[in-house]
C-alpha cells in the first residue's frame, strides 16, 4: 500500500452534503457492499492519510446512521483498537474464561512497548481490571498487550488474528488488527463505520462494563492514573469510549452520549488535533440530538452497573445534566467548514516531532515537571521513572523534541497539581539538578 502524504491545509475540508440518514439492520447482521458505499469510498488510492475528518454518528438503539462523512474511507486506527481487545475481554469474562481478578503475567514484550504506559514491569502480575481500567483511562500500551497476549495464549499474532474473525462476525468488514494495542502496523486498518459498529455492540451487549468508559481516575501501585478521554469533561451526558493517535492516524475519537435517555455513538478519525476532534465531536452529538427530536424509539440505560464501592476508583458515570440547546445543522456545518488556524499552526509547530506519538495539551491533564533532557530514550525514562517513584505522584513520560538537528529526550512528569510540580521541582533543584514547570496548556510534546 502507498501511502500519500497529509495536507495541513485541507485537513479540515467538510463536504456540504452533511445530512445524510440511512436505517441498517442490527450490528449481528449488518452487510455491506460496494453499492451501498459512496461511490468516492469504494474508490481506491486515496490511502489511509489522505486529508480530512472523517465521521459518523449513530443511534445506539436502532443503528441508525443520523449524519456521515468519508466513514467507509479506511484509516489507521491507533489506540481506538484497545476497544476490539477490550471486546475480547468482555466475551472471555461473559464465558467464564476470565475473571476481574485473573492475574495476568507481564511478559518482557508488554514492558518493553512504547508508551503511552502503566510502566509495567517484565514478569510482575497486574490483574484483569487493573489492565482494563490502565486501557480505558490512560490508553496503557503495556496493559494493552499484557490483556491481549493472555488472550491469545502468550502471542500477540494469535490475540490479533482472534481479533480480526471476532470484528468481522460482528459486521466489521474492513477492519484488520495486527496486535492489541493500535501501536503502528501498515496493515492495522479500519473506518469511522467499523468503528461505529464495534461500540454499538460493546455499549449493548455489555452494559455492565460500560462504567469502564467513564472512570475519572484509578488508583494503581499508589499513584492516580487520570482518564485523558476530554470528552468527559467537555460533554455532558458524555459516556466517553476512546481516544487514539499515532502520527500517521492523527487524532481518533469515539464517544457515547446520553440525553433524556437517548444514546448517540460518534466516531471521529484523522482530526489534526485533539482540540478541534473534541470541539467538532460536540457538535455532530449536538446535531445528531437535534435531528432525532429527543424521542427515541428504545430507551437506552446510560449504566447498568456502578463500580464496586471497594475499588480504589472514582463514581463511573455521573448524573446527566442539562445540556446546552442543539446546534443547528447550518451552524454545525458552517463551523466545521471555517478555517482553525490556531489548531493548523499547533499541528505545524510539532510536525517535527516523527517518532512515536505526539501528545498535545489535552492529553494528560494538569502541570508537569521536565526533570531532564537527555541524548538517549532509555536515559530519560530512567530519570522519569526514579523521580516518579521518589516523590509518588503524577505519570513518568518521555517526549522528544528536535534541538539543531538532534534529537533530545525529556524527561517529565506529567498530571500535576501546581503545588506538586513545584516541590518536585524544588527538591530537585536544592541536589543541583535541572527542572522546569510546565504549565497547563502550554505542552507540545513528542512520546515514544
Amino acid at each position: 500500500m502507498t501511502i500519500g502524504g497529509a495536507c495541513a491545509a485541507t485537513l479540515l475540508a467538510v463536504p456540504a452534503a452533511m445530512a445524510y440518514a440511512h436505517h441498517h439492520r442490527p450490528y449481528r447482521h449488518v452487510t455491506r457492499t460496494a453499492a451501498a458505499m459512496p461511490i468516492a469510498a469504494a474508490a481506491t488510492g486515496s490511502g489511509p492519510v489522505a486529508p480530512g475528518i472523517d465521521w459518523v454518528v449513530m443511534d445506539a438503539a436502532t443503528g441508525k446512521i443520523i449524519s456521515e462523512n468519508n466513514a467507509y474511507n479506511i484509516r489507521y486506527p491507533a489506540s481506538l483498537t484497545k476497544l476490539m481487545t477490550l471486546d475480547l475481554a468482555f466475551t472471555a469474562l461473559k464465558d467464564g474464561r476470565l475473571h476481574m481478578n485473573t492475574a495476568l503475567p507481564v511478559s518482557a514484550a508488554a514492558a518493553s512497548v512504547q508508551p503511552v504506559k502503566l510502566d509495567l514491569v517484565a514478569g510482575q502480575t497486574v490483574t484483569v481490571r487493573q489492565a482494563m481500567l490502565g486501557m480505558t483511562t490512560l490508553s496503557a500500551n503495556d496493559a494493552a498487550t499484557a490483556l491481549g497476549q493472555y488472550l491469545g495464549n502468550g502471542s500477540i499474532r494469535r490475540a490479533a488474528a482472534e481479533m480480526t474473525a471476532h470484528a468481522h462476525a460482528i459486521g466489521m468488514q474492513r477492519s484488520v488488527f495486527r496486535n492489541p494495542s493500535g501501536l503502528p502496523d501498515p496493515n492495522q486498518v479500519t473506518d469511522a463505520y467499523d468503528m461505529a459498529i464495534l461500540a454499538r455492540h460493546l455499549l449493548l451487549d455489555y452494559p455492565q462494563y460500560r462504567y469502564l468508559f467513564s472512570v475519572p481516575s484509578f488508583r494503581f501501585e499508589g499513584r492516580i492514573i487520570p482518564n485523558i478521554d476530554g470528552m468527559l469533561k467537555r460533554y455532558n451526558g458524555a459516556i466517553g469510549m476512546k481516544t487514539g493517535f499515532t502520527n500517521l492516524a492523527r487524532f481518533n475519537l469515539v464517544t457515547a452520549a446520553v440525553r433524556n435517555g437517548h444514546m448517540l455513538i460518534g466516531v471521529e478519525m484523522h482530526a489534526p488535533s485533539w482540540i478541534v476532534a473534541y470541539d467538532n465531536m460536540a457538535h455532530l452529538l449536538d446535531a445528531g440530538f437535534a435531528a432525532e427530536g429527543g424521542a427515541p424509539a428504545l430507551v437506552v440505560a446510560a449504566n447498568t452497573r456502578a463500580m464496586p464501592a471497594s475499588r480504589p476508583v472514582a463514581t463511573p458515570h455521573p448524573a446527566i445534566a442539562p445540556v446546552a440547546t442543539p446546534t443547528p445543522a447550518r451552524a454545525l456545518l458552517a463551523h466545521l467548514a471555517r478555517p482553525a488556524t490556531h489548531h493548523l499552526r499547533l499541528a505545524a509547530a510539532t510536525a517535527h516531532a516523527t517518532h512515536g506519538t505526539r501528545v498535545t495539551r489535552d492529553m494528560i491533564p494538569g502541570w508537569t515537571a521536565q526533570v531532564g533532557a537527555f541524548d538517549s530514550y532509555s536515559l530519560a525514562k530512567r530519570q522519569a521513572l526514579r523521580v516518579r517513584s521518589q516523590h509518588r505522584v503524577g505519570i513518568a513520560r518521555v517526549g522528544s523534541t528536535i534541538v539543531r538537528r538532534r534529537r533530545v529526550w525529556r524527561a517529565q512528569i506529567a498530571g500535576l497539581d501546581q503545588r506538586s510540580a513545584k516541590m518536585v521541582c524544588n527538591d530537585l533543584k536544592r541536589t543541583h539538578q535541572s527542572c522546569f514547570i510546565i504549565p497547563p496548556g502550554n505542552e507540545s510534546l513528542a512520546m515514544r
